[in-house]
């Protein structure tokens, strides 16, 4: 009885450790997406078109790993890669 107790307290340690890495591995990757996306409209405010085509791909491959580890909706992450590409493609014409 008493090492059952033991076993439990154990495992409930070692799932909170497995909870912070995770939330932290997590954490990371929100704001990796969320400077990608400033660094993009940075770029375009002002008005490097070849910074802005590469900070868009970084964007664009950061929403992706985003999305596939379910951190940001789907649809989020198509509307802001929409959003973004717009930005980027109507800077030529200005």
């Amino acid at each position: 009885e008493g090492d059952e107790f033991l076993w439990q307290m154990l495992k409930i340690k070692e799932k909170n450790n497995l909870n912070k890495k995770t939330t932290l591995a997590h954490q990371q990757l929100k704001s990796t997406v969320k400077n990608a996306i400033k660094e993009t409209d940075k770029a375009v405010l002002a008005g490097n078109k070849e910074l802005a085509d590469k900070s868009l791909k970084k964007a664009i491959k950061a929403l992706d790993n985003a999305k596939v580890k379910g951190l940001v909706h789907k649809n989020k992450v198509d509307r802001e890669k929409s959003r973004l590409t717009k930005k980027v493609n109507t800077m030529e014409v200005k």
